[in-house]
């Protein structure tokens, strides 16, 4: 808890979050694990009181190479912060969070986010958006355009490769989106509502595009969603998160056939599924 750490704890600026390092041996999870989160506590410092609000409580979760995992919850029990945090973009308070046996300290090339709106560099057409990251790494452009083409075709955004971002689609900017973090290759893709500023329509069209991609490239994904029948369609398992300051409730493994169809959405165990979410979800409510 926050009232009982450490005096030894570091402090950054204000506004920030504050960070403990603890010492943990360095082979964590078994061989098959590739993302390892230890009693993981997040909170942020109010700059004008210097109070601590705890978004995150001694959460502990293991991935599996190539698994997709889903966290739901209430707006705002701490999803997005346990998220940031498995990013490098928000420093927690204690615990370790390890991916692929490397201890993740900050932001790094291993772990690629995609949040709710795209945030797309305006003057730089399709191709030049999906290429950036390469550029920074020194990638030879020829050699980085031959891998946007690639994904580019993943995502189904060939032969829109010169338009501005203006002349795209919220969905066709999404899969833009996407294809900026699978070319960098990353070992974990982090999704944070990535389809929660579309229509409903759109969303659902490109849930199924996420399934085909996911199908195609088979990474490890752990994503924030507000969605419970999103987070059915799409993952193996769904992790319920209390009220903040956020703790697992329930772990529910998703155990429908794959590949998976958007007709699967009308079967009576994908929605007992979904229901089992909601009462969990909505019972933390309503304590």
């Amino acid at each position: 808890m926050v009232e009982r750490l450490n005096a030894s704890t570091d402090r950054y600026a204000p506004g920030s979050a504050v960070i403990a390092v603890l010492s943990r041996p360095r082979n964590v999870g078994s061989e098959s694990t590739l993302l390892d989160v230890r009693s993981l506590v997040v909170a942020y410092e109010n700059p004008r009181s210097g109070e601590l609000t705890q978004a995150v409580d001694a959460v502990d979760l293991s991935i599996r190479q190539g698994e997709f995992v889903s966290i739901v919850g209430l707006s705002g029990c701490g999803k997005s912060s346990f998220l940031n945090a498995i990013a490098g973009l928000v420093r927690p308070i204690s615990g370790e969070i390890w991916v692929a046996g490397n201890k993740i300290e900050g932001p790094g090339p291993d772990r690629a986010i995609v949040f709710q709106r795209p945030s797309l560099l305006p003057w730089r057409t399709v191709i030049e958006n999906v290429i950036y990251g390469l550029e920074l790494r020194g990638v030879r452009k020829a050699e980085a355009r031959r891998m946007a083409e690639r994904y580019l075709d993943l995502v189904r955004l060939n032969g829109a490769e010169h338009f501005l971002p203006r002349a795209l689609s919220g969905g066709m900017q999404q899969r833009v989106n996407l294809a900026r973090a699978l070319i960098c290759e990353p070992a974990l893709l982090l999704l944070d509502e990535p389809f929660g500023a579309l229509d409903a329509i759109t969303r659902e069209t490109m849930q199924n595009e996420l399934l085909a991609i996911w199908e195609a490239a088979r990474k490890t994904v752990l994503m924030v969603t507000h969605q419970i029948d999103e987070a059915v369609l799409l993952s193996d398992r769904v992790i319920v998160f209390s009220q903040r300051p956020a703790r697992i409730l329930a772990e529910i493994p998703i155990d429908l056939a794959r590949p998976r169809h958007n007709v699967i959405r009308n079967s009576t165990h994908f929605n007992a599924l979904a229901r089992e979410i909601h009462a969990l979800i909505f019972a933390t409510a309503a304590s």
